[in-house]
């Protein structure tokens, strides 16, 4: 823990990667996607939705940022309907954790692109 704190993560973002939260997968969702990004994370958000989003899970193979970010996007979108979700952008990512090292903001666009991707998906089933 000391070695996040140092490296810039916040205390939350520190309890979201430590504790895995929101970290599997559902049966059967209504939407997923996966999706690598360009520093060779690669994330994986499974979503179940009736009016707004009922579930959120992911997986991830990457770094502490990429657990932190997929943990608290996932937190963040509970609840909301996809139109809501479509518009968040990594900046509330960033926002909602608190702080992370300079070299890991890549990782909330990560999970913001995954999240897209998934909203694309389950669109095209409609």
């Amino acid at each position: 823990m000391n070695l996040l704190k140092t490296s810039g993560y916040s205390d939350r973002a520190i309890e979201y990667y430590e504790n895995h939260l929101n970290v599997g997968s559902t049966e059967k969702p209504d939407a997923h996607s996966i999706f690598t990004g360009p520093c060779g994370d690669t994330m994986e958000i499974f979503l179940k939705i009736s009016d707004v989003i009922t579930n959120a899970k992911f997986q991830a193979i990457g770094c502490a940022g990429s657990f932190a970010s997929g943990s608290a996007l996932c937190e963040m979108i509970n609840g909301k309907t996809l139109m809501d979700c479509a518009k968040l952008d990594e900046n509330d990512v960033l926002n909602h954790l608190g702080a992370m090292p300079q070299q890991k903001v890549h990782c909330a666009k990560l999970a913001i692109l995954t999240l897209k991707k998934a909203i694309e998906q389950y669109k095209k089933q409609e």
